[in-house]
């Protein structure tokens, strides 16, 4: 009878002790949290806390948030560049340069010509040099440039004239002239020498010439006695010419 009272004892004992575990078992695991269950419950706070972070400013972990990414400009489809493509710019377009306005050339009408001997001439015995003095005569400004055509006029005629051999010196500008302005050239001969009738350095014989004809570029041709009287005496058909001068030579 003892035996039997403590066999069902210890039988109530161990019943007792696997209830006891089993109960703290249930315990353990109603108090332990559930990491997908957690993690879910965090995000909509963790997100509700953060504030969204913008384009350039650091995020919440300190890395920069991504920057947006940028919008083509200047049209639209694959062909259209982004905003400040200068290869896409038009080409400029070069201005156009004002023309400038050519005063008109003085008309052989329009002149008044006469010549004198010039005081600056080369030694000798014959004219050496001589000026021819030109005046607008019209109620107009016009213009004279370049340098003049020489031929002598034997006895007289300009059909009978005999071109002479003209060398050019200075350059050739165009000179304006208001109603009664004037403009000049000069001519240099090669001189006779000696007395009488001379002669010339070079062996050939001093040709005289009552006129001379004196052409300007598109302003006629103008016959022209020296002024005074007297015959033009020179040698070798050769003269030195300037170009029309607003300047009055000596």
């Amino acid at each position: 009878m003892q035996y039997g009272t403590q066999f069902g004892t210890r039988v109530r004992g161990a019943a007792l002790a696997v209830a006891a575990v089993s109960a703290a078992t249930l315990l353990m695991t109603a108090c332990r949290p559930d990491p997908d269950a957690a993690g879910s419950a965090a995000s909509p706070s963790a997100a509700a806390k953060e504030p969204s972070a913008t384009a350039g400013e650091p995020s919440s972990s300190g890395s920069p948030a991504s920057p947006a990414p940028a919008k083509p400009s200047g049209g639209t489809g694959a062909s259209a560049g982004p905003a400040g493509d200068s290869s896409k710019a038009p080409a400029s377009v070069p201005a156009t340069p004002t023309p400038t306005t050519k005063t008109k050339t003085c008309a052989a009408t329009s002149l008044k010509a006469f010549m004198y001997q010039a005081d600056v001439r080369p030694p000798g015995t014959g004219t050496g040099a001589a000026i021819v003095e030109f005046t607008n005569m019209s109620g107009a400004t016009c213009a004279l440039q370049g340098h003049p055509t020489v031929a002598g006029a034997a006895n007289g005629s300009p059909e009978k004239n005999k071109p002479l051999t003209v060398t050019r010196t200075g350059p050739s500008a165009e000179v304006v002239l208001a109603p009664a302005a004037k403009a000049w050239v000069k001519m240099t001969f090669v001189q006779v020498q000696g007395e009488a009738d001379g002669y010339c350095v070079s062996g050939s014989t001093p040709v005289s010439y009552p006129t001379l004809v004196v052409g300007l570029p598109s302003s006629g041709e103008h016959q022209l006695a020296v002024e005074g009287g007297g015959v033009l005496a020179e040698c070798d058909d050769k003269v030195t010419v300037t170009a029309v001068t607003a300047k009055k030579p000596s």
